[in-house]
C-alpha cells in the first residue's frame, strides 16, 4: 500500500472507530473497508427553513434526480384539498434557495390523505400512498404519469397498481430501484398486513413484463416485530435506508426504542441485505436524536439525505408542552465522497 493511501486511510478509519466503529460512514460496517471509506460521516442536520418548512406538519421529502425538485407531503398547507396533500418546492439550481411549496393538483390529491412521493429515475413516473376511494383497503399505492419530466404540474390521472402491492391493510412508503445491471425494477414499500412479523414490514414487488408488479413478498433481512418503515436506496443499490424502532435506537423520554434511521449494505444488488445498524446510534451526528426522525431520501449521488423529524429543537412547528416543537419539519444532513484508492 502505498505511503499516502495509509495516510489517506488513517485519517477516516481513527474518527470512524471513536464513534462506534464502522457505524456512521456509510453505516456499512457489513461490507469491505473500501466501501466504508466511500463517504465521510454525515454532516450535522440542517433544517430547510422557511418556505418548504412551516408552522404545520411537512413530511415523507423526496429530492429528484437533478436535486431542483423537492416533493413532500404536507397536512394543511395553503393549497389544499383536505387531509394531506403532495407539494413541490422548486429552485433554479443547487445553489439557489427553495421557493414556495406548490400543490400538485386535483388529479395527484385529492379531499382524502396522500403522501410519500417517490419518483422513478427517468422522471416520468410519480409513486404515492392515497386512501381515496376505489382502492383494496386503508391505503394503496399508485402511480401517476408526465410526458415532461420538468413539468412538476404535468401529472396525469394515477392508476392504482393493482393487487399484487395494494391489499386491505395499509400499503404505504414507497421506494422504486431500478437495477442497471439486471434490467429488474423493484417497488420496495411498507404494509403492516397479515403474515408479517407483527409490526411494520418492508416488502418488495418486482415489475413484470406486462407492466405490472408482481406478488409482494417481505424484505426478511429488514423486517422485525417493531416497526420497520419508509425505504431509500442509493443509487447503485448497495446501500439502503430505512426506519425503525427496533431494539438498538436511542430511547426516547418515556425509556423505549424511538424512531431512528438504521443502514444495511449488501455487496451486490442479487446480494441479501446486511444486518442493520443505526445510522447515528449515540447521537453524536445529530442525525438520530431519541426523538422521531424519518422518512429518509437519499440524492441521486447519494451525498445528500433528506429527512423528517419531529419533537427536534430548530423545528418551526407549534411548541409542545414540554417546550420543544411537536409538528415535523424536514431537515437535510450532507457526506462527501471520499476518492477512490489507488
Amino acid at each position: 500500500m502505498k505511503f499516502r493511501n495509509f495516510l489517506r486511510r488513517a485519517v477516516w478509519i481513527v474518527p470512524l472507530l471513536v464513534c462506534t466503529t464502522g457505524l456512521v460512514a456509510s453505516g456499512s460496517a457489513a461490507r469491505d473497508d473500501e466501501d466504508v471509506l466511500q463517504f465521510t460521516p454525515w454532516s450535522a442536520p440542517l433544517n430547510l427553513g422557511s418556505p418548504v418548512n412551516s408552522v404545520l406538519e411537512e413530511t415523507d421529502p423526496f429530492i429528484s434526480k437533478d436535486g431542483l425538485s423537492l416533493y413532500f407531503a404536507c397536512n394543511g398547507c395553503p393549497g389544499g384539498f383536505g387531509g394531506r396533500d403532495i407539494y413541490v418546492s422548486q429552485r433554479a439550481s443547487e445553489n439557489d434557495p427553495w421557493g414556495p411549496p406548490q400543490n400538485l393538483g386535483p388529479k395527484v390529491n385529492t379531499s382524502f390523505d396522500e403522501g410519500s412521493p417517490a419518483l422513478s429515475v427517468d422522471g416520468h413516473r410519480l409513486y404515492f400512498n392515497s386512501n381515496r376511494l376505489g382502492g383494496f383497503g386503508a391505503g394503496d399505492i399508485y402511480v401517476s404519469r408526465r410526458h415532461n419530466k420538468r413539468d412538476d404540474f404535468g401529472w396525469q390521472d394515477p392508476e392504482n397498481l393493482g393487487s399484487g402491492v395494494n391489499t386491505d391493510a395499509n400499503e404505504n412508503q414507497p421506494c422504486i430501484f431500478e437495477d442497471d445491471d439486471t434490467g429488474i425494477i423493484t417497488l420496495y414499500f411498507t404494509s403492516k398486513r397479515p403474515g408479517g412479523m407483527g409490526g411494520d414490514d418492508i416488502y418488495a414487488s418486482t415489475l413484470q413484463p406486462d407492466e405490472t408488479f408482481g406478488p409482494a413478498a417481505p424484505v426478511l433481512e429488514l423486517s422485525t416485530s417493531s416497526e420497520d418503515r419508509s425505504v431509500t436506496i442509493r443509487r447503485d443499490g448497495l446501500e439502503l435506508i430505512f426506519l425503525s424502532n427496533r431494539p438498538g435506537s436511542i430511547l426516547n423520554a418515556q425509556g423505549l426504542p424511538s424512531f431512528d434511521l438504521w443502514v444495511s449494505t449488501r455487496v451486490s444488488t442479487p446480494d441479501p441485505w446486511s444486518q442493520p445498524v443505526n445510522v447515528d446510534p449515540l447521537g453524536l451526528l445529530g442525525v438520530n436524536t431519541g426523538r422521531h426522525d424519518g422518512g429518509p431520501a437519499l440524492s441521486f449521488d447519494g451525498k445528500a439525505l433528506y429527512f423528517h423529524a419531529a419533537q427536534r429543537p430548530g423545528n418551526l412547528g407549534v411548541g409542545c408542552p414540554n417546550g420543544s416543537t411537536c409538528f415535523f419539519d424536514i431537515w437535510m444532513a450532507t457526506r462527501t465522497k471520499l476518492e477512490e484508492p489507488d
